[in-house]
């Protein structure tokens, strides 16, 4: 009587093996379904900039506002101080003491002059 018994245990345990592999593979094939969802859902969403977008052009003939206005990084109808604290940072970044050009500080230089209303724009002497 004891091998029988002793026979039906290894059956329930030799049983509980192949559903649990079964039951892992379920669970997996369920995991990666909704990894495959999500990445999908991911790809599609919309690209979101994260850094801001410069001005690609090149310059002008003449400078207009708008233009004085990217370069300097501010809006168009900025206040005479803020105008000046942007000029410095810009001017910083691109002294040709610091290595930066002579060119694109005589630009800046126009811009800040443009924008003050110090002169009608195109007075760059490059």
């Amino acid at each position: 009587m004891s091998t029988s018994a002793s026979s039906s245990r290894r059956t329930s345990r030799e049983m509980a093996a192949p559903l649990l592999a079964g039951l892992a593979i379920a669970a997996a094939a369920y995991g990666g379904r909704y990894s495959i969802q999500a990445w999908q859902a991911f790809k599609a969403r919309p690209s979101v900039p994260r850094m801001r977008k410069f001005y690609d052009g090149g310059f002008q003939t003449t400078m207009t506002r708008r233009e004085a206005a990217l370069i300097l990084g501010i809006r168009e109808r900025t206040p005479v101080d803020k105008v000046k604290e942007a000029h410095r940072r810009v001017m910083v970044a691109n002294h040709p003491d610091a290595g930066g050009s002579h060119y694109l500080a005589s630009k800046i230089n126009e811009a800040k002059d443009l924008m003050l209303g110090k002169t009608k724009g195109g007075s760059s002497a490059f």
